[in-house]
């Protein structure tokens, strides 16, 4: 299942969609959970499913639409990625990032990663958004492993400022215009599926994450390696093992995000209308 993506696949993947956008996107966005129903928001001009694209990785979770979805925020092209893949499926990391370098190829400049991210900051709760202002990836392998892809990036990018600062400042601001509470935080990738275990958690606590999840960190990486800005927000949807009583489930992480999804909604759409 696992596989190597060389760019004349990204090529084709990249010119199979461009075919089928009546215009170029400016910012790409990909939907995490509490941002599934974001779509219904915007008049969509075009939809393509991921099964149809050539080379293209197809999510596997309960819960993930897998499609690309073209609309306008206000004014602003958006490439909304409605489902993504994960690691943990069995793909590649080559091919888990294949969807954000292929917006990156189709004209989009700004990236904006959302997820459900479990909480290991004390002052954090269920429901709590945070903007992520930088990422630990050691868990995982690099989505860069093997050979370059000069049309795409240098051999060695720098990852100083995966978060774009400047977007940062203004998703803040835009938080506070509309009464929305948004902390800020480091998130940890880690490979999944299973969730960590307590040990995990003080060891990930002590490193000094605030968040842990299992995915965004190499498609951030990845989008970095392109030139990309990039914006990360995650819903805490429960607190990380041994934060509190009870056992994980995906059926929590789920009601949590859906509690929390019009604010969520909101402040990505308040932001992109900024922005664009």
């Amino acid at each position: 299942m696992k596989k190597e993506i060389t760019y004349e696949e990204l090529q084709a993947a990249a010119s199979y969609v461009q075919a089928r956008l009546p215009y170029t996107p400016k910012v790409a966005l990909v939907l995490g959970s509490g941002l599934g129903d974001f779509a219904d928001r915007l008049t969509i001009d075009a939809k393509i499913p991921y099964g149809e694209i050539p080379h293209f990785p197809v999510s596997t979770v309960a819960g993930h639409a897998g499609c690309f979805l073209l609309g306008k925020v206000g004014d602003c092209p958006v490439l909304i990625m409605k489902g993504r893949v994960h690691y943990y499926e069995g793909y590649s990391m080559q091919e888990v990032v294949m969807p954000v370098r292929v917006m990156h190829m189709l004209g989009a400049e700004i990236l904006i990663l959302t997820n459900a991210a479990g909480g290991m900051n004390p002052s954090y709760k269920p429901g709590t958004l945070v903007r992520i202002t930088d990422q630990i990836t050691s868990f995982v392998p690099s989505p860069l492993i093997g050979a370059n892809m000069e049309a795409l990036g240098t051999r060695f990018p720098d990852m100083s400022h995966v978060y774009d600062v400047e977007l940062g400042k203004k998703l803040d601001s835009v938080a506070k215009t509309q009464g929305i509470t948004l902390e800020e935080g480091i998130y940890l990738q880690a490979t999944g599926p299973n969730y960590e275990t307590p040990a995990e958690i003080r060891m990930y606590r002590t490193l000094g994450a605030d968040l842990v999840g299992m995915s965004t960190a190499c498609e951030a990486m990845a989008a970095r390696h392109t030139g990309m800005k990039i914006v990360g927000v995650s819903c805490v949807t429960n607190m990380a093992a041994g934060m509190s009583t009870g056992e994980l489930n995906h059926k929590e992480v789920q009601e949590t995000a859906n509690k929390i999804a019009e604010d969520f909604q909101t402040l990505i759409y308040k932001f992109i209308t900024e922005i664009g």
